[in-house]
C-alpha cells in the first residue's frame, strides 16, 4: 500500500527521532536496523525506502541529537550572567546522568564517531564546533573564552560519561559535584 509524501516525511522522521535516542541508549553498533525500525513502530522492510544504508540514518540520527543539545544549551545559557555556571548545574544533575536515550549526544557517542565512517566525525565536528563558539561567545569577548568554553564542555562530558559509569551513587554525587566547581589552580 503506498502512503502518501507527507506519511512518508512523517515516518522517516519518527525513525530518525527513535534511532537518535536508540544509539544513545545502545551505540551505534548495539542495535540493528531491524530493532530500530520495530522501536520506531515501523517493519524492517521501509527502512531501504527512507535510507540509503545504516550509515545515513546514524548521520541524520546524530545530527539531530547534537542539534537538541545545541538548542538545549543555549536554552540553558541564555541571558546567564555566568553561562558556564547555569550549564554546569543543569547538565551535572542526577536526572541527566538517567536520562541516557534523551541526554547528551556527546557524552554517549563521541567516543564512538572515530570507529564509524568518515561522514559521521565531519557531524561531530560540525556540532562541537558551532557549540564551542556559542559557548564562547555567551562568555563574552575576551581572550580566553574559547579556551574556556572548550574546557567547560570537556570537563561537563567527560565528569557526565564518568558519573554514568559508576554504580556507587556516593561517587557518581561526588564527580557531579565537584565538576560543578571552577577548576582549580595550583598557586
Amino acid at each position: 500500500m503506498r502512503v502518501s509524501r507527507e506519511t512518508a516525511q512523517k515516518n522517516r522522521q519518527k525513525v530518525v527521532k527513535t534511532a537518535s535516542e536508540q544509539f544513545r541508549m545502545y551505540g551505534y553498533d548495539g542495535i540493528g536496523i531491524a530493532s530500530l525500525m520495530k522501536a520506531a513502530g515501523m517493519t524492517q522492510g521501509g527502512f531501504y525506502k527512507q535510507f540509503e544504508n545504516k550509515e545515513a540514518l546514524e548521520c541524520e540520527a546524530t545530527e539531530l541529537a547534537l542539534n537538541d543539545n545545541f538548542e538545549l544549551w543555549a536554552k540553558t545559557i541564555k541571558g546567564k550572567s555566568d553561562p558556564v555556571a547555569a550549564l554546569k548545574a543543569w547538565y551535572l544533575s542526577p536526572q541527566h546522568v538517567s536520562t541516557v536515550g534523551h541526554g547528551c549526544a556527546y557524552a554517549t557517542l563521541a567516543a564512538e564517531a572515530n570507529r564509524q565512517r568518515p561522514a559521521l566525525q565531519t557531524t561531530f565536528n560540525r556540532a562541537v564546533t558551532r557549540q564551542v563558539d556559542h559557548l564562547a561567545e555567551a562568555l563574552g569577548d575576551q581572550p580566553d573564552s574559547r579556551t574556556e568554553a572548550i574546557q567547560a564542555m570537556s570537563q561537563m562530558i567527560g565528569a557526565l560519561i564518568l558519573a554514568r559509569a559508576v554504580e556507587d551513587a556516593d561517587l557518581q554525587h561526588e564527580i557531579l559535584t565537584a565538576c560543578q566547581k571552577p577548576c582549580a589552580s595550583k598557586s
